[in-house]
Formats: C-alpha cells, sequence, structure tokens
C-alpha cells in the first residue's frame, strides 16, 4: 500500500486481521476446494469447508467489509479488496464476492422495505446467494441501451419472455434470487426503457439451459449460465425503485463495484508475481537458477512496475470516488477498467511462462486465474466501452 494513500486505523486493524486469515485458513483451503471440485459428483454441490470458513470470518468481524456502514471509505475497502482478491476462493467467504455485493448495494439503495426484509438480510447473513442478469445473447450488452428482454405489465403481474447469458452464480444450488434487466417501456426514450425485477430462481418458467465456460472453466458450483424466461410471472411488487429506471440503477451498481474488481486483480496479479520469482530463484534450467536469465529478470520487473502502476492509479480513483462520487471519478474509473484487467493478464501470463508447462495446469491457480482476468476485459464492460468513454470525456471543452 503506497504511503501516498493513507488508510485508517479501522482499516489497518481490518487488513492486518484479514491477512493472519488468509495465511491461516483460505490459502490452506485451496487444495480442498479444488478437490472438491475435481470429483463430478460433488463439484455443483457446496464443499462444508466454505461455510465453515465464513463462520470463523463472521465471528472474527471480517464479513459485508463493502458496506459503507462498516465504516470503510472506498480508499480503505480497495485494500481489503487487494488482500482477497489474491485467492480465487477469498471472496466469499468474507461475504465481499460478487454479484452478491452489487445485488446487496441495489437493494440497500433502490429496494422497498418489503424487498430488503425478503432478500437483503438473508444476503447480507450470508444465507443465500444471487444473481445478476443482464447480458443477452443476441445483442450486443455492452450497450446497455440494447437490452431487449421483454418485461409485459399484465393486470398485478409483470410477465418476462426472452433469454439471457453470463448470469453469473446462477448455477449456485444456494442461489434463490435473479436481478433481471429488461424492457417495460418500449416506446420510452433510450435510457428509460428498462426496468429491473426481482425474479426468485423458483419461479415457474425459470429454466437454466447450460452453463458456460471460461476457456474450459466453468466455475462450479457458481457458475455462469445461460437462462431461458418462458412466461414468467411475478407480482408487480417485484419492481425494483421505477418503471423505466433500470440504466440508472445499473450506473449506481457499477461505480464502486468497479473498484472492488481492479483491487482484487491487482491481488491477483501480485501473488502471481510472487509465484514468479519463487520459481525463478528455485527452478534450475541450463546449469543455474532461471532467475539469472535475463528473460526471467525482464519478466519479474516488468511486472512489479506494471502492478504498482496500476495500484497506484486504482487507489487514486477510490479517493476521488470517496470525495467526488461516481459522476467525479467517472475518468478514473473509465482508466482503471482500461489499465487493470491488461495488467491482470500481462503478469498472470508472464508467470506461466516461467512455470513452464505446468503453469498451464490444474497445479497451479495461474491458468484459472488468467482465465478470470481475461473473461474481466469484458465482464465488467470492454475495454472498448472503457476506452472510448474516457476519450469523449477528455474531447468535450
Amino acid at each position: 500500500m503506497s504511503e501516498l494513500f493513507t488508510l485508517s486505523e479501522h482499516a489497518r486493524t481490518l487488513d492486518a486481521k484479514l491477512a493472519e486469515f488468509m495465511t491461516a485458513h483460505v490459502y490452506p483451503g485451496e487444495r480442498e476446494f479444488a478437490d472438491w471440485d475435481r470429483d463430478p459428483q460433488r463439484r455443483w454441490t457446496i464443499p462444508p469447508l466454505l461455510e465453515t470458513m465464513k463462520g470463523k470470518a463472521r465471528e472474527q468481524g471480517l464479513w459485508n467489509l463493502f458496506l459503507a456502514s462498516e465504516g470503510l471509505s472506498n480508499l480503505d475497502y480497495a485494500r481489503l479488496a487487494e488482500r482477497m482478491g489474491r485467492s480465487l476462493i477469498a471472496p466469499e467467504i468474507f461475504n465481499c464476492s460478487a454479484p452478491d455485493t452489487g445485488n446487496m448495494e441495489v437493494l440497500h439503495l433502490f429496494g422497498s422495505k418489503e424487498q430488503k426484509e425478503r432478500w437483503l438480510q438473508p444476503l447480507l447473513a450470508g444465507e443465500i446467494r444471487s444473481a445478476f442478469a443482464m447480458t443477452e445473447p443476441d445483442v450486443a450488452s455492452s450497450d446497455a441501451t440494447n437490452i431487449s428482454l421483454p418485461i409485459v405489465r399484465d393486470g398485478d403481474e409483470f410477465v418476462l419472455d426472452g433469454r439471457k447469458w453470463w448470469t453469473t452464480g446462477a448455477g449456485d444450488p444456494r442461489c434463490e434470487l435473479l436481478i433481471v434487466m429488461g424492457v417495460t417501456s418500449p416506446d420510452a426514450p433510450p435510457h428509460r426503457r428498462q426496468s429491473m425485477l426481482l425474479v426468485p430462481m423458483a419461479t415457474p418458467g425459470v429454466k437454466v439451459r447450460r452453463a458456460l465456460q471460461v476457456f474450459g472453466y466453468d466455475d462450479a458450483p457458481h457458475g455462469h449460465v445461460e437462462i431461458m424466461f418462458d412466461n414468467v410471472r411475478v407480482p408487480v411488487g417485484n419492481l425494483i425503485n421505477t418503471e423505466g429506471s433500470g440504466f440508472e440503477i445499473a450506473q449506481a451498481r457499477l461505480g464502486p463495484g468497479r473498484i472492488h474488481h481492479c483491487m482484487r486483480l491487482i491481488g491477483l496479479a501480485q501473488r502471481a508475481l510472487e509465484m514468479m520469482i519463487e520459481r525463478a530463484r528455485n527452478r534450475i534450467a541450463f546449469g543455474a537458477p532461471i532467475g539469472q536469465l535475463g528473460m526471467a529478470q525482464e519478466a519479474i520487473a516488468l511486472s512489479r512496475c506494471e502492478i504498482e502502476q496500476a495500484r497506484l492509479l486504482t487507489l487514486q480513483a477510490a479517493a476521488a470516488l470517496d470525495a467526488q462520487g461516481n459522476k467525479g471519478a467517472k475518468d478514473l474509473i473509465a482508466m482503471i477498467k482500461i489499465v487493470a484487467p491488461r495488467m491482470a493478464c500481462a503478469v498472470i501470463d508472464r508467470a506461466m511462462q516461467v512455470h513452464g508447462a505446468g503453469g498451464l495446469s490444474q497445479d497451479h491457480f495461474l491458468a484459472q486465474a488468467y482465465a478470470g482476468a481475461r473473461a474481466l476485459r469484458l465482464a465488467d464492460g470492454p475495454d472498448e466501452v472503457h476506452i472510448a468513454a474516457l476519450a469523449r470525456s477528455m474531447l468535450k471543452p
């Protein structure tokens, strides 16, 4: 953590506790999670160790740290997100994993009292999980105004018919809730056509068609799935906020979440660099440790430079978000969304190269980490969208 950005005392205490918890429980548990996932009879079920570790985390006060009510600024939480991002299994252990964090933010900011009692409370308690159904296979969903799933009012109900995909978390057996974005007012201005609805997974007509893979990884038991909505009916009381406010809600959901993703990626890249250094020190090739070879030295040095650059930029964005809000920090947020995923992909790729063939295998976490980092160059908005948004802002008089 750069001394240019000062953590609160509360955040420093939590960071120390997180580091200790990760060392004592999370890193040792990764192998058991991996073994569980490789068993075809169990891989779409939840490892018992997960709930055990969640209970320990909650007992130690390491729970729902992303919430402003926990007394942390975005800058404070950025450091904690980096710490949790070092392990692919860590965020959920502390109830700080996407897409639940974003969905909880939506319910907190826009949900009715009844919606909060029914859905937000069990999500905050980590008793259920949720998913966010926005992306569609038939339109360019990077432009949210293209979202086209029809939501039609029929008396006291809304009716949904259509298809969504890359709905992360909907394969989880604990996923009980979808937040679905679709079109309620097709004749309204483009940014007022969409609304968001709460759709319980158990609603008749909600059908999971298949799990999608990222470079062969299906991320069981959570998954990224394709979902069909076949004459799905929910009460009008399941509307979030007001009709036509879907785009507004989506933008509010994405602000702090973009900081979280970037800092988790920095944690992932930092761990990959540490693995690269360890490998370079101990792996012998051509009669000497490969760390004595210029190419390995270049990979290590460039990776550290790129991580530090991305970290400083992301911390600056977090500080701006605290001081100026989403609107004031929008250019910096666009910048980190361009920089952090590209950096993580480059660093993890170098780490895989230094690990040789083993770096491509399931024996290290690098291949799966690369798949996740590469996916975020699309899942959290394509690079091109953030580049265009930043350029347009800079070109304004």
